[in-house]
């Protein structure tokens, strides 16, 4: 077990599967209980087209992908006040957006394996200059959202009622938007596009299972969170499969599990 950390790629993941484990049930749980649960996969197809765009104009493919994020993240907040009764088409709208541009622009891209990296995450060939980057901006989203979270717990409980609080909702729903573009814009670079919806969701899904109020709910997805990432990211090393993947199928596991439970439980009484 103890031979894994012997080896500096598998450092490098294990921390930044860490650092994602916390952050992004953070993040999660004021996404799934402002019902807003599909804006991951939104965003995370719309980096794609950041993506395309660094690799065809020779540019940081993950500059590419976090302004992309941030562009698409603040175009569903704008649908989303627009037409508040139908706020879900907003995030159709720009997954939809994400996925045209991106097939167009990979249409021009001579070498696809970047793509394919950001496609399924590359969490072991990632560069100690990317961990510090990603510490970085992952601990600038923790102390932000720290800093909000008395305001992010009236905005997931009803918007409406945020606004007799007098929360300043315009601005806090534009701040949250900001961070959790960037981190699906990690997460993409790390665990991969098309499984970063699933890290988010699934750790909340399963905390809301068995959690009693808005903080052990918070507590609850972080553990969770950490016990998917760590845990599938070690299992995939052993077996030699791809870590994002392991990560997602663990955690629909352990959902599965909980529900299952839940249901026999509540049938002997």
């Amino acid at each position: 077990m103890l031979s894994i950390f012997r080896y500096d790629f598998m450092q490098k993941a294990l921390i930044v599967a860490a650092v994602l484990g916390i952050i992004m049930p953070c993040i999660g749980v004021t996404v799934v209980l402002r019902r807003l649960s599909m804006i991951g996969d939104a965003l995370a197809h719309a980096s794609l087209a950041g993506v395309a765009l660094g690799l065809l104009f020779n540019f940081n493919p993950v500059f590419g992908a976090t302004l992309a994020c941030i562009i698409a993240a603040l175009s569903i907040e704008r649908i989303r006040q627009r037409v508040p009764e139908y706020a879900e088409i907003s995030i159709t709208v720009i997954l939809s957006a994400g996925i045209g541009i991106a097939g167009v622009l990979s249409s021009w891209i001579p070498s696809a394996n970047t793509m394919n990296s950001f496609l399924f995450g590359s969490i072991v060939a990632i560069s100690w200059g990317e961990v510090w980057s990603i510490l970085a901006v992952s601990l600038f989203v923790l102390i932000v959202y720290l800093f909000l979270y008395k305001e992010l717990f009236y905005l997931s409980l009803d918007e409406e009622s945020a606004r007799l609080a007098a929360v300043p909702v315009r601005s806090v729903n534009a701040i949250f938007t900001i961070l959790t573009a960037l981190t699906v814009a990690l997460a993409s670079r790390t665990v991969g596009s098309l499984i970063v919806a699933s890290i988010m969701v699934i750790p909340v899904a399963c905390s809301l299972r068995l959690a009693r109020s808005y903080f052990q709910t918070l507590l609850y997805s972080i553990f969770f969170g950490l016990a998917f990432v760590l845990g599938g990211l070690i299992l995939s090393y052993y077996f030699q499969v791809k870590p994002g993947a392991t990560i997602v199928l663990i955690a629909v596991l352990c959902l599965s599990l909980i529900l299952v439970t839940e249901k026999l439980r509540h049938a002997k009484f």
